[in-house]
Formats: structure tokens, C-alpha cells, sequence
């Protein structure tokens, strides 16, 4: 039988470890939507998201009205998963980048930083900048972070 203080530590631990991020979408372009898509549900038009877990396989862009709705075809996207890092696997947090693999296409300039813990991210200015996917191994466009609870945000323009 445990004691009470005993299962409080427990239950205190497993709060303790939880992890939490937020994704801040800012929109400088003076048109479009903001537009966030975790697991094939549109999950925030322009509000900033959090979530008390990891936030895998997830997209965002700027909807001007070319994108298709869930995938971002016909735009930029913003490709990111932010995690905390597993102690016992080197490399195994976060990561974004940003993409023009097709049939994705420059529609407006993004860019991107982490914050709370790192501060590195990336931009594309143009149609032709460099630091982004634009076939399936350029592995350099992508960002990674090593730090528990980072958040991440996007800006449109």
C-alpha cells in the first residue's frame, strides 16, 4: 500500500513531465488566413495554439485562397513537429522546416523561429530562396530543436 504522500509525488511527477507548446501565427500580409492542420483537422485560424502534448506531423500557411484546405497544395507550407526530446534518443525532438516540394508553391514569403529554449528557425523570402525542401532530401532546410516545452512561431509576409 502506497502512502499518501507517496502517490502525491507520483501523481506531482507525471504533471511535472508533461510537456506543452505553443504555435503563435503572426500575418503581416494584409490578406489570407492563418491555417494550422494537425491530424487532418484544421486546428487554428490565426489564434495561437498550445497543446500538453507533442504536436507531430503538422502544417501551417497562409490561405489565399489557391491552397487546398488541408494539405496546403498551390502554397508554402510550414511543415513542423515540436516534441520534447527523448533523453535516451540524441536527435529525437523537435523539427521544422519549410516547404516547396510540389505541387506545393511560393505563394507568400514565410518564415519561422523557435522560441523558449531556442531561438533558430528559417525564411523564405522569395520564390527562389534556399533554406527549403523542394524535393524529398534536402534534409538541410530542416530546423531542429533539443529543449523541452519550445514553442515555435510563424510569420506570414
Amino acid at each position: 500500500m502506497f502512502s499518501k504522500s507517496a502517490l502525491f509525488a507520483v501523481a506531482f511527477a507525471g504533471i511535472a513531465a508533461a510537456e506543452h507548446h505553443t504555435i503563435t501565427m503572426i500575418n503581416k500580409c494584409g490578406r489570407g488566413t492563418p491555417t494550422l492542420v494537425r491530424q487532418g483537422n484544421i486546428v487554428s485560424t490565426g489564434a495561437p495554439y498550445s497543446a500538453n502534448e507533442a504536436i507531430p506531423a503538422t502544417i501551417a500557411f497562409l490561405q489565399t485562397g489557391g491552397c487546398d484546405r488541408l494539405n496546403g497544395a498551390g502554397c508554402m507550407t510550414c511543415e513542423l513537429t515540436l516534441k520534447n526530446p527523448d533523453p535516451g534518443a540524441p536527435g529525437s525532438g523537435s523539427s521544422v522546416d519549410l516547404s516547396l516540394i510540389p505541387p506545393l508553391a511560393f505563394n507568400v514569403p514565410i518564415s519561422f523561429k523557435y522560441t523558449n529554449g531556442c531561438s533558430n528557425g528559417a525564411s523564405c523570402p522569395n520564390a527562389g530562396c534556399h533554406d527549403v525542401f523542394r524535393k524529398p532530401d534536402d534534409y538541410f532546410a530542416q530546423r531542429a530543436c533539443q529543449v523541452n516545452d519550445v514553442n515555435l512561431e510563424i510569420t506570414f509576409c
